[in-house]
């Protein structure tokens, strides 16, 4: 299991660690069950300069956490936000839209994706009150918890890739006792967090519907683009928790 988690981390982040991993259908199936605690790593990191940076300045601590998402992740989400929202808003068929997804250059709808997803970001955690770094940790948990899920057990729209690669090793085991334990613990670290992982679960939800409508499955790009927005909804949940509590 420890050539999974290293992979997983090799594939989520640009955190350093030099161990050579094969690239096999055991060590990309087993990689699954670590994704939910990979993200909490991302936030985790993310909360840390914020709790350091808050000393400061609460606006200053939020822009920091976001940046740091971003290089932690050497931006590989926002790269699939803006490719997915490029395709899907160019109202093409299905074999165009795929393209447009595939083409290296960005076009002004991924522009605006992304702009929006790191200002909203900014935002949302700019106002949290209460454990910010556990809600930047949980938050990022649950997008990587969403992405695994429609990596694991739903189909891809275009063969050959990663995702294709990742669904044909057959990880739904694996990635479904890592969803498993990821929330138990959610739930032993406060039973109300439980909200915002049943709420970006809702949201995935919304995601498949509309994926499956335009293209007809998932792609890395839409995978991308899940973790993405998929935090702003666990965020603003979150603001909302912190609220009622």
């Amino acid at each position: 299991m420890i050539k999974g988690l290293i992979l997983c981390i090799q594939f989520l982040t640009r955190i350093p660690i030099n161990i050579p991993v094969d690239f096999n259908k055991e060590n990309l199936s087993r990689s699954t069950f670590f994704y939910p605690f990979t993200g909490m790593i991302i936030g985790g990191i993310a909360g840390l300069v914020y709790y350091l940076a808050s000393h400061v300045n609460t606006d200053i601590a939020s822009f920091l956490a976001v940046t740091t998402i971003i290089i932690v992740t050497g931006g590989l989400h926002l790269d699939g936000l803006g490719d997915t929202f490029d395709g899907f808003l160019s109202a093409r068929d299905r074999e165009r839209i795929l393209e447009i997804m595939k083409d290296s250059r960005i076009g002004t709808y991924g522009v605006v994706a992304i702009i929006l997803d790191i200002l909203l970001k900014y935002v949302v955690i700019s106002n949290l009150n209460g454990n910010v770094p556990l809600f930047l940790a949980l938050s990022c948990g649950n997008g990587r918890l969403v992405s695994v899920i429609f990596m694991s057990f739903f189909k891809t729209a275009r063969p050959g890739g990663i995702g294709d690669t990742l669904v044909k090793s057959n990880p739904k085991k694996y990635a479904l006792s890592g969803a498993i334990l990821y929330s138990i613990m959610t739930f032993l670290i406060n039973p109300w967090y439980l909200i915002p992982l049943g709420i970006s679960l809702v949201y995935a939800s919304f995601i498949t519907v509309k994926t499956y409508k335009i293209i007809g499955g998932f792609t890395g790009d839409v995978y991308g683009a899940s973790i993405e927005t998929t935090e702003i909804v666990s965020l603003l949940a979150f603001m909302g928790v912190s609220a009622w509590m």
